[in-house]
């Protein structure tokens, strides 16, 4: 009887929201404000919010609402409500599936957001950012983005609590996803709390997100085993889901309970739930539901040997998994976001730059005040001087002490010159010491800045080619084309040439081991990949490779040198890099450039490989590889691999092996045994 009441009380409020026209109980009060707004601006900032309304019911509106605002915004030059309109359009492409489109618009919409300071919709950005990482269980990535949004609506006092909570509830799913339940309890039981105390969530555009956050804690209970509970929330979520019009929250609630009953074996009410779930996901288009849903309707009647549901159904998964998780799609994300990395890496030497240039301006000031002091100081000499003389020249009687006050004035000048000397010498000692450092930026600057001139002269020669233009004599302009090409290119080599120079004397000059400390070994190699594939990307634009990680979990912390490992990873990935290069200028049909990395733990040791898909060694010489000038082919880095085999063997008490077949792959193998050696040797 209670199982009829229940699907009774779903028909009605599925019914009721069709005859409401998916229209959520913000959207009358913004269509009035709409057509009551006088100014342009207010306009594209109402049109924006309307096309939230719809956030979860009819993505057909929300492209509407949110384009007329977009072409409003541009036209009257509102970058703050260009940003909110994209932020829109990035909802509805990551709910469609196309998540390298959507984190493009993301971007796009946080650029804008910046530029106006629009904290609120920087702070909605984020976590739309984390939305996307989190459709594909990447939970690090997320959860960065999702702390950057809870920060900002925090520093800056948002008024719309909804999105706090949103925030909050998008935590604790992303903990309950990684299996750490307590952080996942704190944070949903905030988020409810919020739901219960705030008296914003009515008024907000993006409506309650009551719905959401049941679901969430609903999960989390059938996550500690406590499906009568979990079932409870289910229900709740569904029933406050209707009258809000979240058709998404009431799908997502269904597969959860789909879910819970296939668990438990009640096959009938897991299809049953799983049907009208797949129902709302596929009007939506909610790719992610129907990827669950179809997949769950899949299993059930392929254990009941129903084929023609089976089939059904694997094809609807099969579609909505061709969509959300294609490979080149997969790949086009991590691309984005490198560059978004990238970028955030640009401002921050731009601020290093900036405070490179004020030192240098108050080293300027305090060397000035120096010298002021100092012609002080002689001008009072000079004064003492010419007082003597009148005095010597007045009494004739006092010579004697004359001269030994000229002779301790004398020992006063040369003490206070040897201070000055001194001052000036430890003055340019500190400067000298911090040249290394500081003369990296502009030489990496230079030989980039190089490098992309190289690349316009060259595309202007093509387009000075394909141009129908009458010119005296086209020969002279090819020539000094290329003759600047070639002052281009010279200026990258010499650049190349000085930043090795000035990464040799930072090298030696840190030889040191340091301290030993407890790393993450996985975390520590996976930065150290990605960002060695920053910097090659740095220098060729056009090179693009699969990053292929496989890391242990199993491998866990281990006492390491972190500069001397990481010396010797940034090698081995440079090695890497540089092998698919060579390869991939040999244009065979169908090659893709891979990098893998992976973890492994063994007994007494861990070990890390590197393999690429590149040219490879040849037999000959693979045991020269690690010798100090090798005649195997690795780029530059001859002398990198040689340091890094002393680094692993005599400064970690390891192993680096390298096995390779022409033309196929090269792996390099590190072992790191589990208890450092007492004594580690320092390897310059």
């Amino acid at each position: 009887m209670r199982r009829l009441f229940t699907v009774l009380f779903f028909s009605y409020c599925l019914l009721l929201s069709t005859r409401l026209q998916a229209q959520s109980p913000q959207t009358a009060g913004l269509r009035r404000a709409l057509a009551a707004a006088r100014h342009d601006t207010t306009r594209v900032l109402l049109l924006a919010d309307l096309s939230s309304t719809y956030r979860y019911s009819r993505f057909d509106s929300v492209e509407f609402y949110a384009r007329k605002g977009l072409a409003l915004a541009r036209q009257i030059g509102y970058p703050k409500g260009e940003g909110r309109c994209l932020s829109r359009l990035g909802i509805l492409t990551s709910e469609r599936g196309n998540l390298p489109q959507a984190l493009r618009i993301d971007l796009q919409a946080l650029q804008l957001h910046e530029e106006s300071h629009d904290w609120e919709g920087m702070a909605r950005t984020f976590n739309q950012m984390g939305l996307l990482y989190h459709a594909l269980e990447d939970y690090r990535p997320a959860l960065a983005y999702y702390f950057q949004a809870k920060n900002l609506y925090e520093q800056h006092g948002v008024g719309d609590d909804s999105q706090l909570i949103s925030v909050f509830t998008n935590l604790g799913a992303s903990y309950e996803g990684r299996r750490q339940l307590d952080s996942a309890a704190y944070y949903l039981n905030k988020a409810y709390a919020l739901t219960r105390q705030s008296g914003t969530v009515h008024q907000s555009c993006w409506g309650n997100p009551r719905p959401y956050v049941l679901r969430e804690l609903g999960l989390l209970q059938a996550s500690r085993g406590q499906d009568a509970q979990a079932l409870d929330y289910y229900r709740q979520s569904a029933r406050v889901a209707f009258p809000e019009n979240d058709l998404r929250s009431a799908c997502r609630a269904y597969q959860y309970m789909a879910e819970l009953y296939h668990r438990r074996y009640q096959t009938d009410s897991s299809v049953y739930y799983a049907r009208k779930s797949l129902a709302l996901g596929q009007a939506l288009p909610f790719v992610i539901g129907v990827v669950h849903t179809s997949k769950l309707l899949t299993s059930a009647f392929e254990a009941q040997a129903n084929s023609d549901s089976t089939l059904k159904y694997m094809r609807v998964l099969r579609q909505a998994q061709d969509s959300l998780y294609n490979p080149q799609r997969i790949k086009q994300l991590d691309a984005i976001g490198f560059a978004e990395q990238q970028r955030l890496r640009q401002l921050e030497a731009e601020q290093r730059q900036t405070q490179a240039r004020n030192r240098l301006f108050f080293l300027t000031a305090g060397l000035g005040f120096l010298i002021l002091v100092s012609l002080l100081l002689w001008r009072n000499v000079r004064q003492q001087q010419r007082a003597n003389r009148q005095l010597s020249a007045l009494n004739q009687e006092i010579t004697e002490q004359r001269d030994r006050l000229g002779q301790m004035l004398h020992e006063l000048k040369t003490t206070q010159s040897q201070l000055v000397l001194r001052e000036k010498m430890a003055s340019l000692g500190e400067l000298m010491a911090g040249v290394a450092q500081e003369i990296q930026t502009p030489v990496n600057n230079t030989r980039d800045l190089a490098g992309v001139s190289a690349d316009l002269i060259e595309d202007l020669r093509k387009e000075l080619a394909g141009l129908d233009v009458q010119m005296e004599d086209p020969g002279a302009l090819n020539d000094k084309l290329l003759m600047l090409t070639q002052y281009q290119n010279s200026i990258i080599r010499s650049s190349q040439r000085a930043a090795s120079i000035v990464r040799g004397m930072v090298e030696y000059a840190q030889s040191s081991p340091g301290p030993r400390q407890l790393t993450d070994v996985n975390a520590f190699v996976e930065d150290y990949l990605r960002l060695t594939y920053h910097d090659i990307r740095a220098k060729n634009r056009n090179f693009y490779a699969a990053l292929l990680p496989t890391l242990d979990p199993a491998v866990g912390n281990l006492s390491i040198l972190r500069h001397d490992l990481g010396r010797v990873l940034v090698s081995l990935f440079t090695s890497a890099f540089f092998s698919v290069q060579q390869r991939q200028l040999l244009a065979q049909e169908g090659y893709v450039p891979q990098v893998a990395v992976g973890t492994r733990s063994s007994p007494g040791h861990i070990e890390i490989w590197v393999r690429d898909n590149g040219i490879g060694i040849r037999a000959s010489q693979l045991p020269m590889v690690f010798e100090r000038f090798s005649p195997a082919k690795t780029g530059d880095n001859d002398l990198g691999l040689a340091l890094s085999y002393d680094l692993i063997t005599k400064g970690h008490g390891g192993t680096l092996t390298v096995e390779s077949e022409e033309g196929e792959f090269t792996e390099f193998l590190i072992t790191l045994p589990l208890t450092a050696p007492s004594e580690p040797t320092s390897v310059a």
